[in-house]
C-alpha cells in the first residue's frame, strides 16, 4: 500500500504539502493550490506592474498571463514559469 501512496505522490494524483515550481532559474515553493500570477511574481521577488509571467508545458504551447495578472492558477509539482518584462527602461 505505501508504494502505491508514493507512485500517488509522484504522479500528483494526491499531492498534500509543498509543491516546488520554478520562476525563471528560481527554485520556489508553496502550499497553496491556487496562486495568481501576481502572486507568483510577488513571491519570487518580481515587480508584477513591471513584468507578466508565462508557464512553459514542455511541447504544449506556453500559456502567457500578460494582461491576467489576477487569473487564477492551479499550481502542480515541477511547473515552470518565465518572467517578461514590459516596464520602461531608464535612458541615461
Amino acid at each position: 500500500m505505501e508504494h502505491n501512496g508514493q507512485q500517488q505522490h509522484q504522479e500528483g494524483h494526491e499531492h498534500h504539502g509543498l509543491i516546488h515550481y520554478v520562476v525563471g532559474d528560481e527554485p520556489q515553493t508553496t502550499m497553496e493550490r491556487t496562486l495568481t500570477p501576481r502572486q507568483i511574481m510577488t513571491n519570487a521577488g518580481i515587480n508584477p506592474d513591471e513584468n507578466y509571467l508565462v508557464e512553459i508545458r514542455g511541447r504544449e504551447p506556453r500559456i502567457s498571463y500578460k494582461d491576467k495578472p489576477d487569473e487564477p492558477i492551479h499550481m502542480h509539482e515541477n511547473q515552470k514559469f518565465i518572467v517578461v518584462f514590459v516596464g520602461t527602461v531608464p535612458v541615461s
